[in-house]
């Protein structure tokens, strides 16, 4: 019998490169026992970094981006995760040292990514923010809500004006997305610290005399009078040579005011890459061969950010994004695959297929495939297929159920791509069918009253109203009047109040009525307020008006808490009249589901509601402000 050794392939890094290669080799040796796989990262789980601008600007919570990887890989038995840091490798031993353990190894896959590159800016480490990792994003949001606050009180103009500018330096993928993600989150700042939103001011810094310069020239200058319509300041051959705590130096000698100062001009290699004894290239970068192989390992494959094929000679490398990450991956796992089973070796083939960028929650721009050209709601929505497509390609069902989750229906203030049409934030997404449903039964009843022959503004219906003769010798029934007339009489009444106030519906043979007669008190109610048959009429007609009305208001979600109401009023009406059965009563429970706000998804009250909150709120307390008093700053 045939003895294969055991083979180690221990990945190191659980980034887009690490997670991807790892599902794929799990999958392609799920039958080969004698193949093991052992995933190293400092954390516990997959952290999405093309995503880290919608933590820092609070657009979803906290821990949307990060991936469980026990979760993402499930109980895959070829599959080791280790949660550790890894120190170096032994090459000699064949070992990867971590802090507290050490793992053998056959094969090596490193991709321990990048990390922002400063470039030595005085002040950037001490005062600036970056967007590195997860923690990086939560501080620069609670930097941001703090200095927003800060200024929204303070007295002294100049540093006010520093306290509520927001300042971006570079314009590439991370800086324009995160200026853009920012902006959306303005109103809400300046609404909970009650300044005026126009304060807060939001500003771009390039060095280049052009922004957004990985992008086509026509994309971007899109992006660009996108940004500057929203209000975003775009500073064009600018460079920044100092940053301090409340302003920033500027390369023509100049200063700017700004307490947040958000470094997104370069990156380069973790720091960590210098700690394996491989060749280094430009921004610290791994050397490697088209095999994706280390030049000083051939047992050693790197990809993603940290790695870099110098292709053309130029020492520039491959991009770092996400497709060239999933390009070395999957380079450098077919070929640990090969030399497994004994295959020809794969060079690795660099494959953009475009490149999208987001500018806030709705609205983003992209270039596909060299030739197509989209913006607005078409370039997110193309963006988020791809953000899900990754979750398709690491086969992880659950986690692309949570992205969708979290970008279209758990979001708050409308910011996602839907305008917070189907946020489930106010629970309401679910009761528009049952809106849309209820107002249409409205329509639908009222449509034989308004037209045709029963229409009920005609004059062709005439109710008997044999009653009135009653009514008209009063005190009959005081003075021994027949009994049987005033019997008479009362039934009339009875009728004719059924005809106002009654539903056409006629389910099944013999439906049950909720009531089989009007009550007494009921009785007595009607009479008084309709004395006679012009009421009546007029009555007949009030009514089928409101009920088309009610129906209106409900399939247009226009104040559907009236409109429920309404409703939940009218149908008790009708059952008190005698003339609403049991199989209809679903309207009610139905009505007081809708009470519950579902007008603001896909419908008016969205717009309507906050505006009349708004508009009456200032009319009777004015505008709230942070300061009051003649020294308030303007």
């Amino acid at each position: 019998m045939l003895f294969m050794a055991t083979k180690n392939i221990v990945v190191v890094g659980a980034g887009f490169a690490g997670v991807y290669a790892t599902k794929r080799l799990a999958k392609h040796f799920k039958r080969n026992a004698d193949v093991q796989i052992t995933l190293i990262d400092r954390h516990s789980y997959f952290t999405y970094l093309t995503e880290l601008h919608e933590i820092a600007a609070n657009r979803v919570e906290e821990d949307a981006i990060q991936y469980d990887l026990q979760r993402l890989f499930g109980r895959r038995k070829n599959v080791k995760l280790v949660t550790d840091t890894v120190t170096t490798i032994d090459r000699v031993n064949k070992q990867v040292v971590t802090a507290h353990g050490s793992y053998p190894y056959d094969y090596v896959m490193l991709g321990i990514g990048s990390e922002p590159n400063d470039f030595g800016t005085p002040g950037v480490k001490e005062h600036g923010f970056t967007l590195g990792n997860w923690e990086s994003a939560i501080r620069l949001k609670e930097h941001v809500k703090d200095v927003i606050r800060r200024g929204a009180t303070e007295h002294d103009p100049e540093l006010r004006k520093a306290l509520l500018s927001i300042a971006v330096v570079g314009s590439g993928f991370t800086g324009t997305e995160t200026i853009g993600e920012l902006r959306d989150w303005r109103d809400e700042l300046a609404k909970e610290n009650k300044i005026d939103p126009e304060e807060i001011t939001f500003n771009l810094i390039e060095m280049a005399p052009t922004i957004m310069n990985m992008l086509d020239r026509k994309d971007a200058d899109k992006a660009e009078r996108y940004m500057q319509k929203r209000g975003i300041n775009i500073m064009k051959s600018t460079g920044v040579v100092g940053v301090h705590d409340t302003y920033v130096d500027l390369k023509d000698g100049s200063t700017f005011p700004t307490a947040t100062l958000i470094w997104t001009a370069g990156v380069k290699a973790t720091d960590q890459a210098a700690q394996f004894g491989l060749q280094q290239g430009r921004a610290g970068r791994i050397l490697v061969n088209k095999q994706m192989e280390s030049q000083d390992d051939p047992d050693i494959y790197v990809v993603g950010d940290v790695s870099l094929v110098d292709e053309d000679g130029t020492g520039k490398g491959q991009p770092q994004i996400v497709q060239g990450a999933e390009a070395t991956a999957q380079a450098a796992l077919s070929n640990i695959e090969a030399k497994i089973e004994n295959k020809p070796s794969v060079e690795f083939k660099p494959n953009y297929s475009g490149f999208m960028v987001s500018l806030g929650s709705r609205y983003g721009v992209a270039n596909l495939m060299g030739w197509m050209h989209l913006s607005g709601f078409f370039a997110m929505l193309m963006k988020h297929l791809v953000n899900m497509l990754y979750f398709c390609q690491i086969y992880s069902g659950y986690y692309l159920f949570q992205y969708f989750m979290h970008e279209f229906f758990r979001t708050k203030n409308d910011r996602n791509l839907m305008r917070g049409h189907i946020s489930r934030q106010g629970n309401v997404l679910w009761t528009i069918p049952a809106r849309l449903f209820l107002g249409a039964m409205w329509l639908v009843d009222c449509w034989g009253k308004i037209q045709g022959s029963g229409s009920w503004f005609t004059d062709k219906l005439r109710l008997p109203f044999a009653w009135l003769q009653t009514a008209a010798t009063s005190g009959a029934s005081a003075a021994g009047a027949d009994a049987t007339t005033a019997a008479s009489g009362a039934e009339a009444t009875k009728t004719a109040t059924k005809a106002v106030f009654s539903l056409s519906y006629e389910y099944g043979n013999d439906p049950m009525p909720v009531f089989s007669q009007m009550p007494k008190w009921m009785y007595d109610i009607t009479k008084t307020l309709i004395p006679n048959q012009d009421v009546a009429l007029f009555m007949q007609k009030t009514m089928t008006i409101i009920e088309i009305l009610v129906g209106l208001a409900l399939i247009a979600g226009l104040f559907t808490w009236l409109s429920s109401a309404a409703t939940v009023a009218l149908i008790a009406t009708f059952c008190l009249s005698g003339m609403f059965y049991w199989v209809n009563i679903w309207m009610i429970p139905m009505a007081i589901a809708c009470m519950n706000g579902s007008g603001r998804a896909f419908g008016l009250d969205k717009w309507v509601v906050p505006y009349l909150q708004k508009t009456f709120g200032k009319w009777r307390y004015g505008t709230p402000k942070s300061l009051y008093g003649s020294d308030v700053v303007k």
